[in-house]
């Protein structure tokens, strides 16, 4: 749970790469007709086949054949529940924050006053200071549990409700902004469903999770025990606590529902909300958030706000009281005293996800930190990783991947032109953003301490809240960015049409200057083609050039589209990740977003590593380590998804993750590909390779 209220779920972090054009700012980078990425020196070692399993397993097991003796001899640590190329290659970006953020601490005082250096500095400080936070135990959020307390009837919670949002604490729901999807161009505000404890609907119906229910009462109770209530009259209300949970519950759409648009956005008048809503009032929200009312609003899940105003009229004040106490407190444990950072671990990360022991101190503030003020941590991350001509070469990545993606476009059987050339007017809008903004936020409005953790923390919760709805009624920007330069991933969003890749996903094994092409197409050039086939997939493919949520396609087409993505959706619907559970599989249609963009991005990467290779024959023949580039290409896309999970935490991602498990991408998209059987000399009805009515094929 987070202290923060958080914003509308966007399509944006839907469509990440990882695991849970129009022009730019900067003059495009010359394509010199070569590769961004040269052949490597005999002295650089860009892909250890030392840590390849038997050859003889490629066509049967790839992932096996790649990973597994890489998996056997690197366990997930105690402090994580997944370990992997990912996990790695965050390891490395929070070792360098971590030498930032110790650095910006220790001149903090004698920083220039009011800058980011002293903030992020002051902020990492005070959360360092455990002997401090424990001296104060809970005694941050008196104030808070004392304005619950003295809720007494539905106008008292509402102006609570109303207040507590515009502190930017929030709850119950989510609040904020987005692009209109009638009219992209503009920012609307979305109110959209939350409150929930435990990871979806499913949690709080279904007999397989029965035994973590009782668990999750029992550790509501802890949690309110050590606020000082009393152990019988904690229970009492842990037991309405689920209830009002289990309630809202069952007005939620589960995630598989909440990937279609039509229940992302529900534009409404404040008259109309009110009517779902009766004794909240919209409009006086509105106002206690510091925002004009105008038109309306996207009242984005109807039947959960109805039944938030059913609660509303018939939840007695005692258990609304109980509710929000609980919700309190459990946002807010991360920055109090030990007992309640050990319960809360002990609940989310370790009975829900498996994980054996917690994060040490410093990263777990440095997650706090990155949450507050992780643009701000960005731009000195930035500085000191992320040299502008790192940016340059990747831009010739991308817009060689551009234009592989026309062309296979272009060249599609299966689609009208009419459709071609609405899906091509598409592809001319994309916008790439590569590294970190070309403009950086403000921080001057942000008050931060080297002496309460906690104060800092909801002092950042208001500044980024009020940031965010600062945004309603203005212009879209385009040029903004949605994750911080030091997160190791990438995303399209399909409101503004934009494919972004952080820096810190630009090293190695997804980019490396000095490989040859098929590691960086294999790897960063899959990451790229996977974002702008986002553009195309079965969400994606449902906002026009403008971003707006409007059908481009004609029936026909659609129809087709839709019958290959079905016979993907069957594909993964087939993979069971956990060999004594062998029913548990993965939800084809869950993940069919991501499953599209891996399919479509892998074809347009290696389409474009072969424009690549053809100006350089001598390198297209050659072997590097004993393997071709058509092999080194798909090594290393398996590579990139290498890795292990602990059951209970692969059990929630079955749940919640629109991506399926790493080692099933490692050969979903490749076993479709006839590229890859001809790379490896697979044959007809070995497990790689699909033919056929099973193959798929749609970008």
């Amino acid at each position: 749970m987070k202290l923060t209220a958080m914003k509308p779920l966007a399509l944006a972090v839907a469509l990440a790469f990882g695991l849970g054009g129009c022009a730019t700012t900067q003059a495009p980078a010359k394509d010199t007709g070569k590769s961004a990425a040269v052949a490597a020196a005999p002295a650089h070692q860009a892909f250890d086949v030392s840590e390849l399993g038997d050859p003889a397993t490629a066509c049967t097991d790839f992932n096996g054949f790649v990973n597994a003796k890489w998996v056997a001899a690197n366990p997930i640590p105690a402090d994580r529940v997944r370990w992997g190329a990912f996990d790695a290659l965050q390891e490395k970006s929070l070792e360098t924050q971590h030498a930032i953020v110790e650095e910006a601490a220790k001149r903090a005082a004698s920083a220039q006053p009011g800058s980011i250096e002293q903030k992020v500095g002051w902020f990492y400080a005070a959360g360092m200071d455990e002997a401090a936070i424990n001296r104060a135990g809970f005694d941050p959020i008196k104030p808070e549990l004392a304005k619950i307390d003295a809720l007494k009837s539905r106008k008292d919670i509402v102006a609570y409700l109303d207040d507590s949002f515009a502190r930017g604490q929030g709850g119950l729901f989510q609040f904020g902004s987005g692009a209109d999807f009638k009219n992209s161009s503009m920012q609307i505000a979305y109110a959209y469903q939350g409150g929930l404890g435990l990871p979806t609907r499913d949690y709080y119906f279904k007999k397989d999770y029965a035994k973590l229910r009782e668990q999750y009462v029992t550790h509501i109770a802890r949690m309110l025990e050590l606020t000082g209530v009393p152990a019988a009259e904690a229970a009492k209300q842990a037991k309405q606590v689920m209830a009002f949970e289990t309630a809202l519950a069952k007005a939620s759409l589960a995630p598989v529902d909440l990937r279609k648009p039509e229940n992302q956005y529900h534009f409404v008048s404040f008259a109309e909300a009110d009517k779902l809503t009766p004794g909240f009032s919209w409009q006086k929200f509105f106002a206690a958030q510091g925002l004009e009312a105008g038109k309306g609003f996207s009242l984005s899940q109807p039947a959960f706000f109805t039944e938030v105003g059913r609660l509303l009229k018939s939840a007695p004040a005692s258990q609304w009281r109980a509710y929000l106490r609980y919700h309190v407190i459990e946002g807010a444990a991360p920055y109090l005293s030990d007992p309640f950072v050990q319960e809360n671990f002990a609940f989310y990360a370790q009975t829900l996800q498996g994980q054996k022991e917690m994060k040490p101190r410093w990263k777990r503030v440095l997650g706090a930190t990155n949450e507050g003020m992780g643009m701000a941590l960005g731009e000195l991350y930035v500085a000191k990783t992320f040299p502008p001509e790192a940016k340059q070469q990747a831009l010739v990545l991308v817009n060689n991947l551009r234009d592989a993606l026309k062309a296979r476009i272009e060249k599609l059987d299966w689609m009208s032109d009419a459709t071609k050339q609405k899906a091509l007017e598409k592809w001319s809008t994309f916008l790439p953003k590569i590294g970190y903004p070309d403009k950086w936020r403000d921080w001057s409005g942000l008050n931060v301490t080297p002496d309460n953790y906690y104060a800092n923390a909801m002092a950042a919760a208001k500044f980024n809240y009020d940031y965010d709805l600062s945004k309603v009624g203005k212009p879209t920007d385009r040029l903004e960015w949605g994750m911080t330069p030091q997160t190791v991933n990438a995303y399209y969003n399909p409101t503004d049409n934009t494919v972004n890749f952080p820096a810190a996903i630009l090293q190695p094994p997804f980019f490396d200057p000095k490989a040859d092409d098929a590691i960086n197409y294999g790897g960063i050039g899959a990451v790229i083609g996977h974002e702008m086939t986002h553009g195309y997939d079965d969400e994606g493919s449902q906002f026009d050039a403008e971003g707006n949520n409007a059908n481009w396609w004609t029936k026909d087409d659609r129809a087709k589209f839709d019958a290959r993505a079905k016979k993907l959706v069957e594909q993964f619907n087939g993979y069971a990740p956990l060999a004594d559970k062998p029913d548990l599989r993965v939800n084809g249609q869950l993940t069919l977003g991501e499953n599209i963009a891996d399919l479509g991005g892998l074809n347009v990467a290696y389409d474009a590593l072969q424009m690549a290779l053809a100006k350089k024959p001598q390198e297209a023949d050659a072997k590097i380590d004993g393997y071709t580039e058509d092999q080194r290409f798909f090594l290393n896309w398996a590579r990139v998804w290498r890795g292990d999970i602990r059951e209970q935490a692969q059990i929630v991602r079955l749940n919640t993750d629109p991506h399926a498990p790493a080692k099933f991408r490692a050969i979903g998209a490749p076993s479709n590909m006839p590229a890859f059987a001809q790379a490896f000399q697979c044959k007809a009805g070995d497990p790689m390779v699909r033919s056929g009515d099973t193959q798929v094929k749609i970008w």
